[in-house]
């Protein structure tokens, strides 16, 4: 049976996603940017339950809610070693690991550029991910603690995943993201895309989730081909006032 997934807005810009595993109800809430969020996004799902926290990476605004959680609901924590610095962590994974939602499993893929120790998820069977900080519509994260050529070859083990395969990233970026693509990308098709997007937010509406296919067509940091090209647009789209 497969993973229905819930996103709800948190913070200023942060997602926090629920995700349930229909087979056995198993609930996890990927990330933790507000308790309070998640805890009520729980109650309006009726799902009634928490049973683990999987985390992408040690920053505050993806952990703070880990010891509330746990506290009131008893759930356990996953993710990499380096969430230890901020937050309760109860198990430790890494590249090629397994993570289970009941029957769900979610592949461990080490993504290193945004912090060190950054990991994503992916359910193969499902065709979802949930990216982290590392990839969003138009965009991937700033680069905090790793290299560019981290980041590219982080970004480039994603592109090997199929198209259809549907990206939750954690931040509502997007719009910002369409304005620099557009100053470095000026085919028509990334213009009607960008269109769809501000419509979108004007209308109130999430740009979260993505695909790969999406992704790979009008992403400037993917479509840059190669750590050089990478590093120059991550380092003008941090300076970027458009």
């Amino acid at each position: 049976m497969p993973l229905t997934v819930h996103l709800f807005p948190a913070r200023t810009d942060n997602y926090a996603f629920l995700a349930r595993d229909e087979a056995t109800g198993t609930v996890a809430a990927i990330d933790t940017p507000d308790a309070q969020v998640i805890l009520d996004g729980i109650a309006a799902l009726g799902w009634g339950r928490l049973d683990r926290i999987i985390n992408t990476h040690w920053h505050p605004d993806h952990t703070e809610g880990n010891a509330r959680l746990q506290a009131e609901t008893g759930c356990d924590i996953w993710g990499p070693e380096e969430v230890r610095k901020v937050a309760p962590l109860d198990r430790v994974v890494e590249e090629g690991d397994l993570v289970t939602i009941g029957q769900t499993r979610l592949h461990v893929t080490a993504t290193p550029g945004h912090s060190l120790g950054h990991v994503v998820f992916r359910s193969v069977e499902d065709g979802i991910a949930f990216t982290g900080d590392t990839l969003f519509p138009l965009g991937c994260g700033r680069l905090f603690e790793g290299t560019p050529e981290q980041m590219w070859d982080s970004l480039s083990r994603l592109l090997a995943w199929p198209d259809q395969t549907v990206l939750y990233g954690a931040h509502e970026y997007t719009a910002a993201n369409a304005r620099f693509t557009l100053s470095v990308d000026d085919r028509a098709e990334v213009a009607a895309h960008a269109d769809t997007i501000f419509a979108a937010r004007e209308r109130g509406e999430p740009t979260v989730p993505t695909t790969m296919a999406v992704e790979r067509a009008f992403n400037p940091f993917l479509t840059a081909g190669d750590a050089v090209e990478f590093a120059r647009r991550r380092a003008a789209k941090d300076s970027f006032q458009g």
